[in-house]
């Protein structure tokens, strides 16, 4: 009897040793708790590939920066985030990244501000010509108020703003003589980024723009199908832009910039702690990029004066007036469109240079 005692003990031992582990082991399960996530984790241990197109060469400031924050993006998230660069318009033109970056095509785009002012008009306040007098005026507004409402304003139409990404000012090239007064401009056709309010501007001067995209510059002028050009002396040296051309005004009538975009949603699933990885790389790149594409446009210029292959002008202080006022039926037309609030962080950065 002693024996049947003992082995009825010892099995309702383990039936409760069992009913115990699998509490244990499976207890959560049936628990009517909600269990705590920590979404700072969620998907660390997933692989995320982010296409990265741009449009200009590899050598360029932002080709540099995007190679630069591709390899700080590896570092910072140990492999786990692959950003891939996709140069010279290899995926698509310009316009058509905004497209990619929807379909998902593409992940990250660093699209020049003029053809952001395609899909948020309020951009084009960064087109307006002679808006910033220097570099120090654009930081300001990059960094400042202004900058944090061109982010928000885009966020309207579900892009996320991450970063800008500074090159310099623009300068006018053409092959058929040279510009120092407005008057010059009568007659030439020009290719512009298709801002509107950059085609309105050179409609203003009586000349005649036309919207190519950045990788049939050089053919359009090889073939003559325009006369001029406006952009940063590194895009035009590192397309061979400066080839096709006899004339080049030192103007520095409008400042190109880039924004890093991505699709909100795309951007929203990230993790969190890789989000912060890839603020910190673009913080690092913007901040090395705004020295670099100082100098590098300063060699490029020092360049051209040396080879002697453009005749250059550089504007007076009276010329640059003359260009001003012919300009202001430009200020008339867009500030109503670019809104009060914004304008009056311009009228703010103006005030205190």
């Amino acid at each position: 009897m002693k024996t049947l005692k003992g082995i009825i003990t010892i099995v309702s031992f383990l039936l409760v040793g069992v009913a115990t582990a699998i509490f244990i082991g499976f207890g959560n399960s049936f628990s009517p708790e909600p269990t705590a996530i920590d979404h700072e984790l969620q998907g660390l241990n997933e692989k995320y590939t982010i296409k990265f197109s741009h449009v200009v060469a590899e050598n360029t400031p932002k080709g540099i920066a995007a190679s630069m924050f591709a390899q700080l993006v590896k570092e910072k998230t140990n492999g786990w985030v692959e950003v891939q660069v996709f140069p010279n318009g290899v995926l698509t033109d310009a316009q058509g990244e905004f497209e990619a970056l929807k379909k998902n095509k593409v992940q990250m785009i660093a699209p020049a501000i003029s053809e952001i002012t395609v899909h948020d008009p309020k951009w084009t306040v960064m087109d307006l010509p002679f808006v910033f007098e220097n570099e120090e005026m654009v930081e300001q507004a990059f960094d400042g108020r202004l900058g944090e409402l061109l982010f928000k304003s885009i966020e309207k139409y579900d892009y996320k703003g991450l970063a800008f990404w500074e090159n310099s000012f623009k300068q006018f090239t053409n092959n058929i003589r040279p510009v120092q007064e407005p008057v010059d401009m009568q007659g030439l056709s020009v290719r512009t980024m298709p801002s509107p309010l950059l085609l309105d501007m050179y409609q203003i001067l009586g000349a005649q723009p036309q919207s190519f995209s950045f990788n049939e510059i050089y053919e359009a002028l090889r073939n003559e199908h325009i006369d001029g050009i406006e952009n940063t002396l590194s895009n035009i040296y590192s397309k061979g832009l400066y080839q096709q051309q006899k004339y080049m005004t030192v103007s520095n009538h409008n400042y190109l910039g880039y924004a890093v975009l991505m699709d909100r949603e795309v951007w929203d699933s990230l993790p969190v702690q890789h989000q912060n990885s890839l603020m910190e790389a673009l913080d690092e790149v913007a901040t090395w990029l705004r020295k670099y594409a100082k100098e590098h446009n300063k060699d490029m210029l020092e360049e051209a004066e040396d080879s002697g292959s453009l005749e250059i002008h550089y504007l007076t202080e009276n010329e640059r007036d003359l260009w001003k006022e012919a300009m202001k039926p430009i200020y008339d037309k867009y500030e109503p469109i670019i809104g009060e609030e914004i304008m009056g962080e311009v009228r703010k950065l103006q005030a205190d240079r």
